[in-house]
């Protein structure tokens, strides 16, 4: 069995929290009807469904009407892209560049339905601002996607300046409908998915603990889906519904939103912010080495970052090399997402103008809430020792 103890890509997906999917399970086995059926079996999942739901809400600040349940992060950045195909006329979305690739690839797919897509790149510090995208907008944009928080580089973005740019460009015309891949975001920073003019938003569970193959999306202005079925999730996601992953999501979200609230959730955040602040100077100190964006070596505690992701490169040293040596020391990492692994391709470093160096060099270390400033510390001195290694 792997240890889960010096595993730093909990970016890519979290060891599993027993409690929470044992508690999940058992209470899935009690309430194991379809929602969907019309007798009490069935009546009585739907009411367990609806419970989830409700604490789903709770955890997010939002209405209960506006949780949607999901197969994961994907389907839930799929469903409001897709829902521009049900309009009548065409016209263009507009993503930033940094974007997970179920967006990404997705949009490359609509181009095929006669969709224009406009793609707009961050700064080199990993940031999109809302005047670029202002700057980037047309007349028939109806779509902006912009993530909350990087899943490489872990940059946080101006989420709610976009969207308030978004609302004061409008004055009396039609908005473009706003997303929010919060995938990375939820349960990591202090969030506020209920800030006006913010009309959708992704979840994941499997980044908190939880099982995979299942999400959530929130809703806050109704679309018409593209994808029909048995009319499930108010037709927003036909299909009949997980109630061990509705609950397991629910009691991941619970657990780790950050709120004021909750105290130990916020104590948590701040002892990492203090711990990765550490472990980005401690980095910095060996040979050659490089944080990107450069800006944030500059300033390690800046919260422009997110605390649970830090990209560092090692110029010499090959990002899948180091990879690979730390794996064979039980030093678990990552060169990047998960989902873009065996294509050996670095689109969000390349739309920071990235070096060529620095990209093959790049790799991702990430934390989470097993992560411990002591194995941090171990952490660095085994890169200490590859890196030495390389130098001699």
């Amino acid at each position: 069995m792997i240890s889960a103890e010096h595993y730093f890509d909990w970016a890519a997906t979290t060891p599993a929290d027993e409690q929470i999917q044992k508690e999940a399970l058992s209470f899935a086995l009690e309430h194991w009807g379809n929602p969907s059926s019309i007798h009490e079996a069935g009546a009585d999942a739907k009411r367990a469904l609806e419970e989830c739901r409700k604490q789903c809400a709770l955890a997010l600040n939002v209405q209960t009407d506006t949780i949607f349940f999901t197969s994961g992060g994907t389907e839930s950045d799929h469903i409001p892209l897709l829902s521009v195909l049900t309009r009548p006329q065409k016209g263009s979305v507009l993503l930033s560049a940094i974007e997970h690739p179920a967006l990404r690839e997705m949009a490359k797919a609509i181009t095929n339905c006669g969709w224009k897509v406009i793609t707009v790149n961050p700064d080199k510090n990993g940031i999109v601002s809302a005047q670029s995208i202002q700057d980037a907008l047309t007349d028939d944009t109806v779509y902006v996607s912009v993530m909350a928080v990087n899943n490489e580089t872990g940059a946080v973005q101006p989420i709610y300046e976009i969207s308030d740019m978004l609302t004061q460009r409008a004055q009396g015309r039609r908005r473009p409908f706003f997303h929010v891949d919060c995938v990375q975001a939820a349960g990591k920073i202090p969030l506020d998915i209920s800030y006006k003019g913010i009309d959708a938003a992704s979840f994941s569970a499997h980044k908190l603990g939880g099982p995979r193959g299942i999400g959530a999306l929130y809703l806050a202005k109704d679309i018409t889906p593209f994808l029909r079925g048995g009319g499930q999730e108010k037709n927003i996601r036909s299909g009949t519904e997980n109630i061990f992953g509705a609950k397991a999501l629910s009691l991941c979200l619970s657990k780790h939103t950050i709120s004021k609230n909750n105290e130990e959730t916020l104590k948590r955040y701040e002892n990492q912010m203090e711990w990765t602040a550490s472990f980005i100077k401690q980095i910095l100190e060996l040979p050659g080495a490089v944080i990107l964006p450069h800006v944030r070596g500059t300033a390690p505690e800046s919260r422009d970052f997110s605390p649970w992701i830090v990209q560092a490169a090692f110029p010499g040293i090959p990002g899948q090399v180091m990879e690979r040596a730390l794996s064979a020391d039980g030093f678990y990492i990552s060169t990047g997402s998960a989902c873009s692994a065996g294509r050996h391709s670095r689109p969000i470093l390349d739309s920071m103008n990235v070096s060529a160096d620095e990209k093959e060099s790049a790799v991702r270390f990430s934390f989470g809430a097993g992560t411990t400033k002591q194995a941090m510390e171990e952490l660095v001195q085994e890169v200490r020792k590859i890196v030495s290694t390389f130098a001699s």
